[in-house]
This record gives structure tokens, C-alpha cells and sequence, in this order.
């Protein structure tokens, strides 16, 4: 399989309205790719697509709104996706939400919640989109999980079974898809300055002290600016790589795994307090 062509192509990005999703519509665009973009926030949505209208006024820039928590509504936007946009040849499941606190201290119905937009909403829009890449042989996919798809810290019981689920979906379908010639990459970014930890919901047995200081132990790791990481997975896409970390917050956890994998959280816990917002988009 050849490197993905991206001028003259068409990119659906979830969660485009800020972080390293709107970072990749940013660089898509430059690239030469017209965008569907899709987020929850229409008004930040809304803003990205007038700027990459306003740069790059030959490419078509079209924006979907849909809160992705919501199965109906992601399931009548990935009909619209494949019934509208036939000419998609990349698709990038980005959109990503957090819940902080321990499986004890979240209800299912908060569980439940990371699960619809982490892990249910990729199935969806990559299965409602799969017709229309199998007719561009050279189209790709892109799943972001995380850091906390390789390992698993306390705290992070719904976000971490997420992510995890997303990296063996994004691994099986990508061996599925070799034949049709579609590549897949699935990223996994460490200390990514998104909007995610800021967003992140708090699990109701959760108190406010415990979670503030867990907010504040993981804000000393998010340093990495979105554009960069952005600019990994843009070189992920054209190598077809399908495997993806970002930032030394994903290599060292992955080689400790590989290393100690049923005890790498003893070393892991001594650096931080265990964990409430992720360290990752």
C-alpha cells in the first residue's frame, strides 16, 4: 500500500472543534483535503470552519453537529456521513470524553456515558463508513485512544476499558482491511494540552478535594501543544504506520508495561497520585 494521498481528498475529524482535532483540520487543510468536521460545540465548531474557509477558500468545509453520548444521534449522523459525504477517503475518530474516579465511585449510567462516545461512537461511523472507503482503495482510518489504552491506572475504570476497546477494534479491523487496501492507524498521545482534563466529568462518589488533586498531579504532564502532535499523526497517515505514540507520557508507559506488565503501577503510582483526568485526548 502506497502513502495516503491527501490533496484532493476528504477527511471526517470528530471532535474538530478544539484540540488536536481541530490541529488536524488545520493540517488536512493546508494538505489539500476538504473537511467534515463534526463536534458537539457548534459555536467553537462553527469558528474553526470559518477560518479554514476564510484560508483555503478552494476546499469544501462542512460542519456536523451531534453529541456523540447520545446513540440515536450518532447513529443518524453516520447515515447522514456515508449519505451525504461519498467522497471520504479518511476517516478520523477523534472525539474523546473523561470521567474521573474509581469503578466504586462512578454509576454505570456515568460508565456508560465514556463508553457511547470513547468506544460505541468509533464502531458506529467506522462501520457506517466502511462502503464508501472500500470504494477509494488507498483510504485510511484513524482511531485516537490514549496512553490509557497501553496501560491502566486507578482511577480511570471507564476511560481506560474505552480506550483499550478502541485499540483491539482499531488492530482487528485494521488486518480486516488490508486486503480492500484501506490502512489503519490507531494513535496513542501522552501529555497532550486538550481541552479534555478541563471537560472531564467527575464520578459522583468522587469528592472535590480528591479530585482537584488529582487534577493538579496530572496538569504537570500535559506540556505537549496539540499542532505537534497534530503533525505525528499527519505523518502516521502518510507512512500508513498503524501504530501511534505520542510524547515520552506514552513510550516510557509502554516499555514499563512490556517490561512489568502485572506490576508497572507500583513504579507508576510512586510519580503520581492515582488518577483523575487523563493524561491524554
Amino acid at each position: 500500500m502506497g502513502p495516503y494521498q491527501f490533496a484532493g481528498g476528504t477527511a471526517v475529524v470528530t471532535g474538530a472543534a478544539s484540540g488536536i482535532g481541530e490541529a488536524l483540520a488545520v493540517q488536512l487543510a493546508a494538505r489539500g483535503s476538504s473537511l467534515v468536521l463534526v463536534d458537539r460545540d457548534e459555536d467553537r465548531l462553527a469558528g474553526v470552519a470559518d477560518r479554514l474557509r476564510s484560508a483555503h477558500p478552494a476546499l469544501t468545509v462542512v460542519t456536523h453537529v451531534a453529541d456523540l453520548s447520545d446513540d440515536a444521534q450518532t447513529a443518524a449522523l453516520a447515515t447522514t456521513l456515508a449519505g451525504e459525504h461519498p467522497e471520504t477517503t479518511l476517516l478520523v475518530n477523534n472525539a474523546g470524553v473523561a470521567l474521573g474516579g474509581r469503578f466504586d465511585q462512578v454509576t454505570l449510567e456515568e460508565f456508560d456515558w465514556v463508553m457511547a462516545v470513547n468506544f460505541r461512537s468509533v464502531v458506529r461511523l467506522t462501520h457506517a463508513l466502511l462502503p464508501v472507503l472500500k470504494a477509494h482503495p488507498g483510504s485510511h482510518v484513524v482511531n485516537v485512544s490514549s496512553v490509557f489504552g497501553i496501560f491502566a491506572p486507578a482511577g480511570q475504570a471507564a476511560y481506560s476499558a474505552s480506550k483499550f476497546a478502541v485499540r483491539g477494534f482499531s488492530e482487528s479491523v485494521r488486518h480486516e482491511l488490508a486486503e480492500n487496501e484501506i490502512g489503519v492507524t490507531v494513535v496513542h498521545p501522552g501529555g497532550i494540552k486538550t481541552r479534555i482534563a478541563e471537560s472531564a466529568r467527575t464520578g459522583s462518589g468522587v469528592s472535590v478535594e480528591e479530585y482537584e488533586e488529582g487534577r493538579k498531579q496530572f496538569a504537570k504532564l500535559l506540556s505537549m501543544p496539540p499542532e505537534k502532535a497534530a503533525a505525528q499523526i499527519m505523518a502516521a497517515i502518510e507512512k500508513r504506520r498503524p501504530r501511534l505514540l505520542i510524547g515520552w507520557t506514552a513510550k516510557v508507559p509502554n516499555v514499563l508495561v512490556r517490561l512489568l506488565p502485572g506490576s508497572y503501577w507500583k513504579l507508576i503510582a510512586r510519580r503520581a497520585a492515582p488518577a483523575k483526568p487523563p493524561v491524554a485526548a
